[in-house]
């Protein structure tokens, strides 16, 4: 790198150490100055040496973030989100998809580190994260958790009200005359789920509806589990009239096993969830959904970040609750005469 640097230096007429406020976009360089190191740059085809960077200035400039399910369309625009704040910021973004695996988002997490990111954002694959992370906090290595918490562990995090989410979908449901409705859910060991279960039960319960462990079903919160759970859900009795699923992508996996027997949403049967699915509904706007503002999650959690890695954030935990929007559409009809949209 010192031989590449002295060279742009000698064709470009300046100084080495001008060379490196270029490459590391110090302030303090003429514009002439900078246009003239960064054309003899571009015709060498010079890529600086990140790693030497790191040992000069012991950042990286690069933040990790690891996703539980990088296809599902929530996560995507947080990626977006993260990215967009994190470049704005000058840092770049190193993305890895732990596919809900708490082993292989152990293992990406320990990878993020030992390439020296200077922080990570983390939506949780399960609890079981924590056992990577107090390792991590323990040394003060700054991290940010979106949209999934993890019980006990106080840091930085940025995630919707799922209780108070959940418990419109389900009201809106009972409102329209919904009595029976099925919840498809996914593991306790998350956060989320967990938090949108109890907002369904709260719904429940404040219109004197019994609740049912019959009517839940615990399942992969993606297309496949969707189409596991109401296979199972249609093996039973009474049907319900409606269901509830845990997310956009559980909601189409359920549509798909609803639709191979024949059944039609909403003639037959109700569906609601969390996430909208963004490319679907300015195609055709179907599915009733508590909507999250997924871009925030992801360039809020950014923000947070650089400001930790920065010496900025300040004592203490910082969590951002930020609200969801119920859009209804057409995939839930009344049962009442009561208006569905």
């Amino acid at each position: 790198m010192a031989s590449t640097v002295r060279k742009v230096a000698k064709l470009a007429g300046v100084s080495p150490m001008t060379v490196s406020r270029v490459i590391n976009g110090a302030e303090n360089v003429k514009e002439e100055t900078r246009a003239r190191v960064q054309r003899v740059i571009d015709e060498l085809d010079y890529v600086p040496n990140r790693l030497a960077r790191v040992l000069t200035s012991q950042r990286s400039g690069t933040i990790g973030l690891v996703v539980p399910d990088v296809v599902n369309p929530f996560f995507t625009l947080v990626l977006r989100g993260a990215e967009a704040a994190a470049r704005r910021a000058g840092y770049r973004l190193l993305v890895c998809d732990s596919e809900n695996d708490p082993r292989r988002e152990r293992e990406y997490i320990e990878d993020l580190v030992s390439y020296r990111v200077d922080g990570l954002l983390i939506a949780p694959a399960s609890e079981r994260t924590k056992n990577g992370l107090l390792p991590l906090q323990r040394r003060g290595f700054p991290f940010v958790l979106i949209d999934r918490s993890i019980a006990d562990l106080a840091c930085d995090s940025v995630q919707s009200d799922n209780v108070a989410g959940a418990r419109l979908l389900t009201e809106h449901l009972i409102r329209i005359g919904h009595r029976r409705i099925a919840h498809l859910v996914g593991s306790d060991d998350n956060s989320t789920g967990r938090e949108r279960l109890q907002g369904y039960r709260e719904a429940l319960e404040a219109a004197g509806i019994p609740y049912s462990d019959k009517l839940l079903f615990h399942t992969t919160v993606d297309r496949i589990g969707g189409y596991r759970a109401v296979q199972a859900m249609l093996a039973s009795e009474p049907l319900p009239t409606a269901i509830f699923a845990v997310n956009n992508m559980t909601a189409v996996g359920a549509m798909e096993a609803l639709r191979e027997r024949g059944l039609t949403v909403p003639g037959d049967i109700g569906l609601v969830c969390f996430d909208d699915v963004e490319h679907l509904a300015v195609l055709s706007p179907f599915l009733t959904v508590m909507d999250q503002p997924a871009e925030t999650f992801g360039s809020l959690a950014s923000q947070l970040l650089v400001e930790r890695v920065e010496g900025k954030g300040g004592e203490g935990a910082r969590r951002i609750v930020l609200q969801s929007k119920l859009i209804v559409r057409d995939s839930c009809c009344s049962k009442t005469g009561v208006p569905a949209r």
